[in-house]
């Protein structure tokens, strides 16, 4: 088994999330800001449409980065698999533009998996249409051409142990 350590190195200080900035879990309040975060992704073709009452039904899933300056600026789900406990796959992961390069994905994707740690998950899956360049540098490997169970087809399915 390779080390955790070797799968998540610790961020080095230019990583570090922006000043103000905190991840913190969404509740059923903000199914409407995740809606409008999501939906520009959504008409690119890279994530799934669902309505504001799918994101308030689902908002346990959901971890929001937010601003005191500009609000909420990316979120991500994480499920568990019913039939596999100890796998869990990330989606409708996203930072809004302004927030892009600026740590917010990075902190969100390792808030994501401190989360699935604390559940004793051992794998996380991810698809994602775009280069998967931020999960491959968090850890994720490819997993291949099968896509994990959340993906869609022309996604680049990932994988990532986290114990």
């Amino acid at each position: 088994m390779t080390p955790r350590s070797a799968l998540l190195p610790a961020a080095p200080a230019a990583h570090r999330p922006p000043q103000r900035m905190a991840v913190r879990p969404a509740g059923p309040d903000d199914a409407s800001a995740l809606y409008r975060l999501s939906r520009a992704f959504v008409r690119t073709g890279e994530l799934r449409a669902r309505s504001v009452a799918d994101y308030a039904r689902d908002a346990g899933d959901f971890l929001i980065a937010e601003s005191a300056v500009r609000g909420v600026e990316g979120c991500g789900g994480l499920r568990c698999e019913p039939d596999a406990p100890r796998t869990a796959v990330v989606y409708n992961f996203c930072v809004a533009k302004a927030g892009q390069g600026r740590g917010v994905g990075t902190a969100l994707l390792r808030a994501l998996l401190a989360e699935a740690a604390a559940r004793s998950v051992g794998a996380v899956f991810t698809a994602t249409s775009g280069s998967a360049a931020l999960f491959l540098r968090h850890g994720f490997h490819r997993a291949g051409t099968r896509p994990p169970p959340t993906g869609r087809p022309g996604s680049i399915p990932a994988a990532a142990h986290v114990c």
